[in-house]
């Protein structure tokens, strides 16, 4: 395994392209040395897709800025004051980072220099599986021993983790976060215990942080056991303002193989989350939700109210009509979760309504109040509430009345 791990890691597409070779040559002028670093490494080790590059060099900022304008690359001072460099080459983005070193340590105040020593810099990092280095000819690096905890899936913090958790407190999250993303059998029980002793420290991270940090947990494929563990240390209501329900939150996931929507974040919040409205009010201001999550999120609770209020599923096309194919959907399967963590769930009947709100398409409302003043009917207040009670008789119709039909009806009514 450990073989054919490395392997693949010199042989990986990322490392063999134009681009980040010009990037290497680039930089490894007069001594200096340059590593792929972190993700790009492990997610490769690891078998995973690599969404992106990060490079770890000995060069300074200035002297990587000035050697990749020379190469006729192009440098953008991303990060500059933390080191950090975005180089592009053959059109995709490379952040390239002076190595670090500690030189006064007193938590997040430490003061950091620049340096030249790969072993220093790898015991800055977080965890040990995202301390390996690779350089330009596909040869691993590993400092700190962390190949091991890398194959076999065990996210542990390098050092000291009460250290590395006081350094930066989101690393509390990143520790559940990692383990649902990449991890495998029991969480690390030392890391887990310095989450413990150090949670409080999530409370004086900004909203922004903690939501970021959240949704990409909600994605990975351990989320619920990572999000169970969270809540029954008291993290989830550290960082929340609330309480979750993670059996519901699992029977969704377990939905997986009927919908790619249970992983969207904003359906996860709901069924987590989601006990009144009040509930994900909250969710998406202290996460700082946009404006498009927000929405979806109140669709999904208002389609889910509609469900739970009923004996037997409803219309499919009135549930579309109402809330949206992508709304009816996210109602469905958070009405559906929930009760398959009560044992109440009908399989069969609820598989078969997710097929139809696929199939179905959302019905057009064939009358306009231009329609109805064109045939005598006066503008105004009277108009508004003649139109919602022709559409709540179209609606009671199953869709069947058709526009004339509407329009003898509102003769007739009126």
């Amino acid at each position: 395994m450990t073989a054919d791990a490395i392997h693949r890691l010199s042989q990986a597409d990322w490392l063999r392209t134009d681009g980040i070779q010009a990037v290497f040559s680039a930089i490894e002028q007069q001594g200096d040395q340059a590593r792929v670093v972190g993700g790009a490494v492990r997610n490769t080790l690891l078998d995973h897709p690599v969404p992106d590059v990060d490079i770890a060099t000995t060069a300074t900022p200035e002297i990587v800025t000035a050697r990749a304008l020379a190469a006729g690359l192009k440098p953008i001072g991303t990060g500059i004051d933390h080191g950090t460099v975005t180089v592009i080459a053959g059109g995709f983005p490379y952040e390239v980072t002076t190595l670090r070193e500690d030189v006064e340590t007193f938590g997040r105040q430490a003061k950091v220099v620049f340096g030249r020593n790969w072993t220093r810099d790898a015991e800055r990092r977080d965890f040990t599986l995202n301390a390996l280095y690779v350089d330009r000819h596909g040869t691993l690096h590993d400092p700190l021993s962390g190949l091991e905890d890398c194959l076999a899936r065990r996210i542990r913090f390098i050092g000291d983790p009460d250290k590395r958790l006081q350094e930066d407190y989101l690393r509390i999250l990143r520790f559940f976060r990692i383990y649902a993303a990449y991890g495998a059998g029991d969480m690390d029980a030392e890391g887990l215990g310095a989450c413990l002793r150090q949670r409080d420290g999530l409370r004086h991270l900004s909203a922004e942080r903690i939501g970021h940090e959240m949704r990409r947990l909600l994605k990975a494929p351990l989320a619920g056991p990572a999000l169970r563990m969270m809540n029954d240390c008291g993290l989830w209501e550290i960082a929340t303002g609330g309480l979750a329900r993670v059996e519901d939150y699992e029977a969704l996931r377990r939905l997986q193989s009927f919908a790619g929507e249970v992983l969207a974040p904003e359906l996860g919040l709901v069924v987590l989350a989601g006990f009144v409205r009040e509930d994900l009010e909250r969710i998406c201001d202290r996460f700082r939700l946009s404006n498009a999550e927000r929405n979806r999120m109140r669709t999904a609770w208002a389609a889910l109210k509609r469900l739970r209020g009923v004996d037997q599923l409803p219309d499919a096309a009135d549930m579309i009509y109402e809330f949206g194919q992508q709304g009816a959907v996210d109602g469905l399967l958070a009405h559906w979760a929930g009760r398959s963590a009560q044992g109440t769930a009908p399989d069969s009947e609820f598989e078969e309504f997710l097929l139809r709100l696929r199939q179905v398409q959302r019905p057009e409302f064939p009358l306009k109040g231009a329609d109805l003043i064109a045939t005598g009917h006066a503008p105004g207040p009277a108009l508004g509430d003649l139109l919602k009670r022709l559409e709540t008789a179209w609606r009671d119709s199953r869709f069947l009345l058709d526009r004339e039909a509407l329009l003898a009806l509102a003769d007739h009514g009126s």
